[in-house]
């Protein structure tokens, strides 16, 4: 059997995992949650706020430590991605030097401007 097969050492990989999410909630790290209902179920995306009327804001303006962007289905939260805000920004930047990257108009009366990232490729970053 492979190392990382091995229940001793996946226990304590785990728990390692527990303590650094706990430690997020729980040491006073200031976090951002978006929410996005049905669309990126159609479209395979998910879209990252980087300006609205022409001005930064979401992610090119928030203090928070990290991003959770939650994924629901009507009124059902499906799934829920965390991010460090650093790591998701170093995504996005990457993302808009991608050729297959679209940016887009959207949100309220279309004034945000979106980056909509291939969900597949941020579980793979």
């Amino acid at each position: 059997m492979k190392d990382y097969c091995k229940y001793d050492i996946d226990l304590e990989f785990g728990l390692m995992h527990e303590t650094r999410i706990r430690n997020i909630f729980e040491s006073g790290s200031k976090i951002e949650v978006k929410t996005e209902r049905d669309f990126w179920h159609k479209s395979g995306n998910i879209a990252i706020e980087i300006e609205f009327r022409g001005k930064p804001s979401g992610l090119s303006t928030t203090k928070a430590d990290y991003w959770i962007h939650v994924l629901s289905l009507g009124d059902e939260m499906q799934m829920a991605l965390l991010f460090s805000v650093p790591k998701l920004k170093e995504l996005v930047k990457k993302a808009i030097r991608m050729p297959s990257t679209k940016i887009v108009h959207g949100g309220d009366e279309g004034a945000s401007k979106l980056i909509l990232m291939p969900i597949s490729e941020v579980l793979l970053a």
